[in-house]
């Protein structure tokens, strides 16, 4: 597919461990060539090239600590200030808290995207606690080739093994009913006040994110082609 070369802006995707959010941002990635970005990508980066940045991340992580906001939002602001960012890109897992998202609109004054200031669009998946903890607790991996199972949604055709090498399938330590339950309750108490900042400024898409993958795919770009258009 070849991507449309059209100015994007900023996407931001807000929803639960599980929502989907990775997913479809991929989609959206690939339909308007601009870049998927993360923090946890961009975190990975930094510390793998040795930046100055990557380099006080790595001791602070070294020692068990989070990494403070100071620092992310500075590795934030580098890889958005990149070229192949010029007609957008799409967030994923920031801003995580209101203070990271005023922050971000506070540098988005300053950003233009091919000559033209756009406030970002934020689109919140929306998945019910009971779907989510069977799409993450259902999750199993292949150790061997990687191919990702649901035993709820997608499972192999014998239990346990892969379908492609016959490799006996893994569940993640973190993948736990009581780890997932656990992050979840995290998420929610982190996130409502982000959902209500965005909401308050009339900017909050809300997406069924329990829909089919291909309907919610058709939901999202529908929905950017609209707002875009506004712009």
């Amino acid at each position: 597919m070849t991507p449309k070369a059209v100015t994007v802006g900023s996407v931001i995707l807000l929803g639960a461990p599980g929502a989907g959010k990775g997913t479809q941002a991929k989609v959206i990635a690939q339909q308007y060539g601009i870049p998927h970005i993360s923090t946890g990508d961009i975190l990975r980066d930094n510390v793998a090239r040795g930046t100055d940045l990557g380099k006080k991340a790595k001791a602070i992580m070294e020692k068990g600590e989070l990494v403070p906001d100071t620092l992310v939002l500075d590795m934030v602001e580098d890889r958005v200030d990149c070229p192949d960012c010029d007609r957008g890109f799409v967030l994923d897992g920031f801003p995580r808290t209101a203070a990271q998202a005023e922050w971000l609109d506070r540098f988005l004054t300053t950003r233009t995207f091919a000559g033209r200031h756009l406030p970002p669009i934020v689109m919140n998946f929306q998945v019910g606690y009971n779907q989510l903890l069977q799409r993450l607790t259902g999750r199993r991996s292949c150790p061997t080739c990687g191919r990702i199972y649901n035993v709820y949604f997608q499972p192999p055709r014998r239990e346990g093994v892969c379908d492609f090498d016959g490799a006996p399938l893994i569940q993640r330590k973190d993948d736990s009913e009581e780890v997932i339950s656990e992050r979840l309750k995290n998420y929610e108490r982190q996130t409502l006040p982000l959902a209500d900042y965005y909401r308050r400024q009339g900017r909050l898409y809300e997406v069924n994110g329990e829909l089919p993958r291909e309907q919610v795919t058709a939901e999202v770009l529908s929905l950017l082609e609209r707002l875009r258009g506004e712009q």
